[in-house]
């Protein structure tokens, strides 16, 4: 007699670097997809119990899809406040000098030369240089 048997085909898992995405960021690209295999058996039955089986037929059905994730590699634009250069002044609700008395939460170790409004209140001393 002739058994047939339908299996699972696990499918395979890879990555691929996406420098259009953040460093940190991943996104699946393509769903992975169990695929199907048969299985036909030769079995041999006496008396209602099996007493032989053997593999005569082993037919992949539906292949696996292998799933792609993508890893970002782009690294990720900095924000400075554009009323300074010589470093960058982050954005945020307060900036004080690296090593100073202000209490933050953001910090710059300076030079920093003023070229629109000291926002911050980097330059003390009124010289277009903050963080001197």
């Amino acid at each position: 007699m002739l058994v047939r048997e339908v299996e699972d085909i696990p499918f395979a898992r890879t990555t691929v670097d996406d420098p259009s995405l953040d460093q940190g960021t991943t996104l699946v690209t393509v769903p992975g997809v169990k695929g199907k295999r048969t299985l036909t058996y030769a079995v041999t039955v006496a008396g209602g119990h099996e007493l032989s089986r053997k593999l005569i037929s082993d037919v992949v059905t539906t292949p696996a899809v292998a799933e792609v994730t993508a890893v970002g590699t782009r690294v990720a634009a900095q924000r400075c406040d554009p009323n300074y250069s010589g470093a960058c002044v982050p954005i945020a609700s307060d900036v004080d000098c690296a090593g100073g008395k202000g209490n933050g939460p953001a910090y710059v170790r300076g030079p920093v030369y003023v070229i629109g409004t000291d926002i911050y209140g980097l330059d003390g001393d009124h010289d277009g240089i903050g963080c001197e």
